[in-house]
């Protein structure tokens, strides 16, 4: 097994993981960023094909490189990964692909990451692996007939995957909407779940501009850990999905999607609702969440309610590990980009102050010394 010796191991290369190596690149700090996936920007390529962001381009630039466009225009799923993809080569960041950690945990005053074939000695660490890991569906899905189709929203890509039939999407935020929305035009869609309310204003209109910036500027500023209203709304985020942005009940209502109550159960098969009624569907997508996996991070930095107890990304109980992306890490932005770019420039300013990289003496100097290069 080969053991390598770096100063900063970075666990994803998503949005989170290439703000906090571009901040790294900068302070001169030796680091590398750990990717399972193939190609960077995979895990929004793995999203079904007509996704489009909720945030206007100009909010979801990394460090150092604009996004490219018009800045009102919402960018696609593909365009979001070429993104990521080029800004890592842009960047020059050090990435290696196609490697899964299995786990982490204390070394000596630092960490070890075990990765297949090898293992890194690590004096930091920044878990930056994403908040949505593992797809959840309730327990009663296994109880539903053989002939339906089932899917979670993790899975879906477009109608061509559903046979012909009415479709029942379970969980009516926005993943639900936007997929039930998508649907209304091959298949009759049935939406289940509690209304999450929304936002009142239409996000692709010219004259929301304003009322987004202002928007964002809250998401950001005035709902942080910090506020009374922010640690309200933190509860209420971990607890619910969040208000339809850009698909609202009326476009539901408008496409044919009907509502109906919220799945209790299976009889016969079927899916039951709460009013006692099944629902002869041919199709279920479940858009319920994810859970986070910490399976692989054997250390103790979790609550009971399986967050990891940082602050603003930092862990007090063990110098040296920070996490990244986590839902609403220090205000409702930290899920979205211009959030998470901020925190990963906290945490690397925090890293910076507590081990500086020492800065590299002049050629002239070294010499002096009697060092040799």
């Amino acid at each position: 097994m080969v053991t390598e010796q770096i100063d900063t191991v970075v666990i994803g290369a998503g949005q989170a993981g290439l703000a906090v190596g571009y901040y790294l690149a900068q302070q001169g700090r030796p680091f590398v960023l750990l990717e399972e996936n193939a190609r960077v920007g995979d895990s929004w390529r793995q999203r079904w094909d007509s996704l489009r962001l909720f945030t206007a381009a100009r909010f979801d630039e990394l460090p150092g490189s604009p996004y490219p466009g018009a800045p009102w225009s919402f960018p696609t799923r593909e365009e979001f990964s070429d993104y990521l993809e080029n800004y890592a080569t842009e960047h020059h960041l050090a990435i290696r692909l196609r490697t899964r950690v299995r786990r982490l945990a204390r070394h000596g005053s630092g960490y070890i990451v075990e990765i297949d074939g090898g293992r890194l000695l690590a004096d930091h660490v920044i878990v930056a692996a994403g908040f949505d890991r593992l797809p959840r569906t309730p327990d009663f899905a296994v109880d539903l007939g053989p002939g339906i189709t089932q899917l979670h929203s993790s899975g879906y890509r477009n109608a061509d995957q559903l046979p012909d039939g009415d479709v029942l999407v379970v969980g009516a935020g926005n993943s639900g909407a936007d997929i039930a929305l998508d649907l209304s035009g091959t298949h009759q869609v049935h939406l289940s779940g509690r209304h999450p309310g929304q936002i009142p204003f239409d996000i692709d209109r010219p004259s929301s501009r304003i009322v987004s910036r202002v928007v964002f500027a809250a998401f950001g500023h005035v709902l942080t850990t910090r506020t009374p209203m922010g640690r309200r709304a933190r509860a209420e985020a971990l607890a619910h999905s969040g208000p339809l942005i850009r698909v609202k009940s009326e476009d539901l209502a408008a496409a044919g999607v009907h509502r109906v109550p919220r799945v209790t159960g299976v009889r016969e098969g079927r899916p039951e609702l709460q009013d006692g009624s099944t629902l002869p569907v041919a199709s279920v997508i479940w858009c319920t969440g994810y859970r986070p996996d910490r399976s692989w991070i054997d250390l103790p930095v979790f609550g009971t309610d399986d967050l990891p107890a940082q602050e603003r990304g930092v862990c007090p109980s063990h110098p040296g590990l920070y996490f990244l992306g986590e839902l609403f890490q220090y205000s409702l932005a930290s899920s979205m980009i211009h959030g998470v770019v901020r925190d990963a420039r906290y945490v690397a300013r925090h890293l910076d102050k507590l081990d500086p990289v020492a800065p590299v003496a002049p050629v002239a100097a070294r010499e002096h010394s009697g060092l040799t290069t």
